[in-house]
């Protein structure tokens, strides 16, 4: 009984998870798998290579037909009046009959019909699969793109607030006399750049959620969020603004001007993008990968059951030249003025229908070039999937290597911009010096999230080419 109700309230969660799911709501919380399973609801394409079938199996179907019987039935009625010199007569005639035929022995040729249709229906199964992966992969880089550009609006928007700092502590400090009018004019034009690339990144967030809900198939869909993956897991963890405005100055014994109990005022903004990122290597090698594909890949599978369907055409074309063995059952009954009859009758018959033997040689070598076509066909694939696969993968190990790489330049940009923020606290950088160490570690973390975005971009074309979700 106990498994009873764990099993009935584990449907009632997924049947609320499936509802949760079926639109987006506002507010909602979407997860990628959740995005991926709106779009293949939504997918025109998915849906037709779903009706696609549909209309093999009832091609199987309509092929296994012949391995039962028929039946048929007629009536009529006939009236036949004559007129002669000597006597006008007049005959009614009732005739009625039903009858049963069996298909007895086709010499394989029902047989390889029908495994000619499962071989079609086993590709159409394939090509909805393979519609599936591309839907995908779509919805992936496109949910990737949502969280690129929200990390990097992220990003824009701690610029920001790093520049209107940066301007109030050098306005501060101008009127105090610590640096000169260009600084403050630069730092203004510093600050308008940082506001314009805020814009844009604004721009970008918008225009990936409009790609992303184009990957769905979603028309005016309200405002949601999406979840991190497991690939993609920065936290947006940012520090509070704390503006300190530098009233007091003091001088030292050599002479050199500082703020009175002088401290690091400008609390670099550390937007924490390395904070719980799990990096894991790709587990599988270049062979391994491949070997994978030739297994999955379903555009593959698809072709060369499409090669074996038209393996099994070729067969039936060759077995037309034999007839086909039918047994019948049949009940006549007939009726006019004079007499009625009726009676049984049972038979086994060969026959052939309209056999054209030059039409059926020429069908034959159209068969056998169909099928080389269709050999021709599996090579081609299963070439494109090698390929396929090996670009993927060195593009896919390149943007890993480089994550470790990239990791530790944000870490070095950031301690270089805390160190100049701190000489110039005390008088002891200069702006240049500052502003091209907030540059650079700027720069790194857009360039991290970017190789972030492309890896993740990479890691699922390279799935995708192995026929892996």
């Amino acid at each position: 009984m106990k498994k009873i109700y764990i099993i009935l309230i584990a449907l009632f969660i997924s049947m609320c998870r499936a509802q949760a799911i079926e639109e987006i709501t506002q507010g909602t919380t979407l997860t990628v798998n959740d995005c991926i399973e709106l779009a293949i609801k939504n997918s025109p394409e998915v849906q037709i290579y779903k009706e696609y079938i549909e209309l093999y199996k009832a091609r199987l179907g309509q092929s296994k037909a012949s391995y039962f019987p028929s039946i048929g039935a007629s009536g009529g009625y006939d009236f036949n009046n004559t007129e002669t010199r000597y006597r006008t007569t007049n005959n009614k005639n009732f005739s009625a009959s039903v009858y049963l035929n069996q298909l007895i022995y086709s010499f394989g040729k029902v047989f390889s019909q029908v495994k000619m249709q499962k071989f079609y229906k086993i590709a159409a199964e394939y090509d909805y699969k393979n519609s599936i992966l591309n839907t995908t992969n779509r919805v992936k880089s496109a949910y990737y793109g949502v969280l690129a550009a929200k990390a990097n609006l992220d990003i824009q928007k701690a610029n920001v607030a790093v520049n209107e700092r940066q301007y109030n502590r050098s306005k501060a400090f101008f009127e105090e006399g610590l640096v000169s009018k260009i600084d403050l004019v630069n730092q203004e034009v510093y600050l308008s750049d940082a506001k314009i690339s805020l814009v844009n990144a604004e721009n970008l967030y918008q225009n990936s959620i409009v790609q992303l809900n184009n990957a769905m198939y979603i028309i005016n869909a309200p405002d949601y969020q999406i979840e991190n993956t497991e690939t993609f897991n920065f936290k947006n963890n940012y520090a509070e603004i704390n503006l300190i405005n530098i009233a007091n100055t003091t001088t030292k014994d050599d002479g050199t001007i500082e703020p009175k109990e002088a401290v690091l005022t400008m609390q670099v903004e550390k937007t924490n993008i390395l904070e719980n990122y799990k990096f894991k290597k790709y587990p599988y090698t270049l062979e391994e990968s491949i070997e994978r594909a030739y297994k999955n890949r379903p555009d593959l599978l698809s072709m060369e059951a499409t090669k074996d369907a038209v393996n099994e055409a070729l067969k039936y074309t060759k077995k037309e030249y034999f007839p086909n063995l039918t047994g019948q059952v049949g009940y006549n009954w007939a009726n006019n003025t004079i007499y009625s009859t009726n009676g049984f009758n049972i038979g086994a018959y060969l026959s052939t229908s309209n056999l054209n033997l030059m039409e059926t040689k020429m069908r034959i070598k159209e068969s056998k070039s169909q099928l080389e076509i269709a050999k021709k066909n599996v090579e081609s694939v299963k070439q494109n999937v090698y390929f396929d696969v090996q670009s993927a993968y060195i593009n896919m190990i390149q943007l890993e290597k480089n994550i470790p790489l990239m990791q530790t330049r944000v870490k070095q940009t950031l301690e270089n911009y805390e160190l100049a923020d701190a000489r110039y606290e005390v008088g002891l950088g200069n702006f240049i010096e500052l502003q091209d160490a907030k540059e650079n570690y700027n720069n790194a973390q857009r360039d991290y999230v970017q190789n972030i975005y492309n890896y993740n971009v990479a890691l699922t074309n390279l799935q995708t080419a192995m026929g892996e979700t």
